[in-house]
């Protein structure tokens, strides 16, 4: 098969080599990636780290793509933070040795030209877990992985032995570097410490290689909690916050953008770094003004994610200057909203006026961050805030006979049925469903012992859905449950805070 069906790397990189390199296409790193060229600057991609024999070390496994990768080499590696000029994330540092992994067995070799698959020792200290390593200066990052899954289902673990932390925490850094999906998060505000998988049988699986592998020391576990994300459902009413200091005052209010649209930004169709020409015609097709979509000044969270904020003013002074203060007080708004510090998704913000002081003194960013801040969670109030809820796409292979337990089992779990087709000269029936991540614990289980073990799940995140119930609702509803818990959890006020702790009046 693979012989006959995948190109040779000569020829896959000639036509892969335009979406695998994110710098020009035609500087000296991409035209060797194209060609597979021996002789040109080194490009290698690492994909994974694998942990090897040796207590906390790592063997860097991934391809070259062009020059060749040898024993004591001097390189530059790029993290994928890497931005061309800067000095963050970039490192020096030479490779200790090249090895060839072959079955279980791995064998050391002197270089290993380009087109081949290799494994790195020695550089494991500098990369967490993907990255680009290349001798050019000027080389560009090699794009990174996208995942069809993400890490929605989270579990906070401690050992049972409260000395025990700082190996729980060695550990955990182990346990994300080992495997490219798993998110450990180290909470000081609370002192959680989180392990985030895409599936119960994926944090099963991470929590049983921390205890065994990584850690190894006995370690005690929560129930695990679904991550939701916060967005806003009908376009708010304008929201007004004022600086410390009396001197400025920033209108905004929040709008919900598109589910398409989120969807191309999370997928890497539309980014900050494209074209700006090309960002804005993708823009169009989604129904945006062109005027719009030229005044965009972010993405958030992290520059990238599927909330936008943008500059709606008309004749305002020193909009340039105050730009960077509410961008970043936007992206700690869209990593933290204002229900239950959950990220936010499909929000778009836009700064309708602004009152600055004519003195650049009284406009800095320690006014202004905290104010955007305020004046976001403002206007996330003002607009109807929901909770979205993720949902896998459950694939279930069974005997026609069976299909009706399984449904039975899909509608107590809130499920949604998608499909249902049966497969051909088989007696099997194959039912396609959406189920709610939440309802996904023991659901394999729970699905088995209605069907007598006849039915086969396969689960695998497919979306995020919004939630019908109002969170600020004086009634108890699943949302308000669900938001008193996650508060209580970070250890915030149970109440949500009023609008008028975020909004002041004219």
């Amino acid at each position: 098969m693979m012989v006959f069906h995948l190109p040779s790397p000569k020829v896959a990189q000639r036509y892969r080599y335009s979406y695998l390199y994110e710098g020009p296409h035609d500087d000296e790193a991409a035209l060797a990636i194209r060609d597979c060229n021996i002789d040109g600057p080194l490009m290698m991609y690492i994909s994974k780290q694998i942990p090897t024999s040796d207590k906390g070390r790592f063997f860097s496994y991934g391809r070259v793509f062009s020059g060749k990768v040898s024993t004591g080499l001097k390189v530059r590696l790029l993290g994928s933070n890497y931005k061309p000029g800067s000095k963050a994330d970039v490192y020096e540092g030479s490779v200790q040795r090249t090895v060839l992994m072959m079955g279980r067995k791995t064998e050391f070799i002197s270089e290993i030209p380009c087109g081949n698959l290799a494994a790195l020792v020695g550089v494991d200290k500098y990369i967490s877990k993907t990255g680009t390593i290349t001798t050019s200066a000027e080389a560009h990052n090699i794009r990174n992985m996208k995942y069809s899954v993400s890490p929605v289902v989270r579990v906070a673990v401690q050992p049972k032995n409260p000395g025990d932390l700082p190996k729980l925490i060695q550990g955990m850094q182990r346990l994300a570097k080992s495997d490219p999906l798993v998110l450990c998060i180290n909470d000081e505000s609370t002192g959680e410490n989180i392990v985030c998988g895409s599936g119960e049988l994926h944090v099963e699986i991470c929590i049983n290689d921390l205890i065994n592998e990584f850690a190894q020391i006995p370690i005690i576990q929560s129930t695990p909690v679904v991550s939701y994300k916060e967005t806003v459902s009908e376009e708010g009413d304008e929201a007004m916050s004022k600086s410390a200091n009396k001197h400025n005052r920033l209108h905004c209010h929040a709008m919900p953008i598109s589910e398409e649209l989120s969807q191309d930004i999370e997928n890497g169709i539309i980014t900050l770094k494209m074209d700006p020409k090309e960002r804005v015609k993708k823009f169009v097709e989604h129904d945006w003004d062109k005027s719009e979509a030229l005044k965009i000044w972010s993405f958030g969270p992290d520059g990238e994610g599927p909330n936008i904020i943008m500059d709606a003013t008309k004749g305002c002074q020193f909009m340039h200057e105050i730009k960077d203060s509410m961008v970043t007080g936007f992206q700690v708004v869209t990593n933290a909203g204002v229900l239950c510090d959950e990220g936010v998704r499909s929000m778009r913000i836009n700064v309708i006026d602004t009152t600055l002081h004519p003195d650049t003194i009284h406009r800095g960013g320690g006014q202004l961050i905290p104010t955007s801040r305020r004046v976001f969670y403002a206007c996330q109030l003002k607009a109807q805030p929901r909770l979205q809820e993720p949902f896998f796409l459950v694939e279930i292979t069974c005997p026609n006979d069976c299909s009706g337990s399984v449904y039975s089992c899909l509608t107590q779990k809130r499920g949604e049925i998608e499909s249902e087709e049966s497969i051909p000269g088989t007696p099997i029936t194959m039912i396609r469903a959406f189920l709610p991540v939440a309802e996904s614990f023991g659901f394999t289980g729970y699905l088995r012992s209605h069907t007598a073990g006849q039915a086969f799940p396969n689960c695998s995140f497919h979306h995020w859905a919004q939630m019908t119930s109002d969170p600020l609702s004086e009634m108890e509803n699943p949302c308000t449950k669900i938001v008193k818990e996650a508060r209580v959890r970070k250890g915030l006020k149970t109440e949500v805070q009023p609008l008028s702790h975020y909004e002041d009046k004219l």
